[in-house]
């Protein structure tokens, strides 16, 4: 079975499902496209991976990677392994050291978990084949309504999203000291989506 690596190339709001969020994927060596449509939970706790945050009080995919570490796991990699009916199943491969084993999960929670110990991303050619777009055909397919999973609505789905339109930074009105305190009031909150906008905002002006 020969693996494809993935990258994490956007995530946003999903256009046909409410309170979902899109996650693309694509190809590292080509120009195919993977769109899975997440819960809002795993899209925050992927962001906040992605954006650097640290929040106040660790996530569970947080507490994944704290309880493997303490009982000496390693994850190796994450697999999107499968996609039925609409659904898609991935594994996270793990290692004790002397033996290697497969944990099976969805996509969201393994890209989640995987981003944290910086492992690859990976699938097989029959997702990729029955799932994934090529680049030039995501505006045309941009309408398209994503399949849902009658038994688990959690489960991860494929999809084709709209793109979010770019979120504004806060004001540039605002004194420094003031952002300071803005982020610290948006972490306590665990607003990380505001949270990481006001970093932002503090990286351009100290930069």
């Amino acid at each position: 079975m020969k693996k494809i690596q993935l990258e994490i190339l956007g995530l946003s709001s999903s256009q046909s499902q409410s309170g979902s969020f899109a996650l693309i994927l694509g190809e590292k060596t080509g120009n195919r496209r993977l769109p899975i449509i997440i819960g809002m939970f795993e899209a925050q706790s992927i962001a906040i991976q992605i954006e650097k945050i640290n929040p106040n009080r660790p996530l569970t995919h947080d507490l994944f990677k704290s309880f493997a570490e303490h009982v000496h796991v390693a994850v190796l990699e994450v697999l999107i392994s499968d996609l039925k009916e609409g659904v898609f199943y991935s594994k996270i491969v793990c290692t004790d050291g002397a033996t290697t084993f497969e944990l099976d999960a969805r996509p969201s929670d393994a890209i989640a978990i995987g981003l944290r110990f910086g492992v690859p991303i990976f699938t097989v050619e029959s997702v990729l084949s029955e799932a994934g777009i090529i680049l030039s055909d995501l505006d045309e397919n941009a309408d398209d309504d994503a399949d849902e999973d009658d038994e688990d609505e959690d489960d991860d789905s494929a999809g084709t999203p709209k793109p979010e339109p770019t979120p504004r930074d806060p004001s540039g009105q605002v004194s420094l000291d003031e952002l300071t305190k803005m982020l610290a009031q948006a972490l306590e909150k665990e607003d990380y989506e505001k949270a990481a906008k006001i970093r932002d905002e503090l990286n351009k002006r100290n930069g």
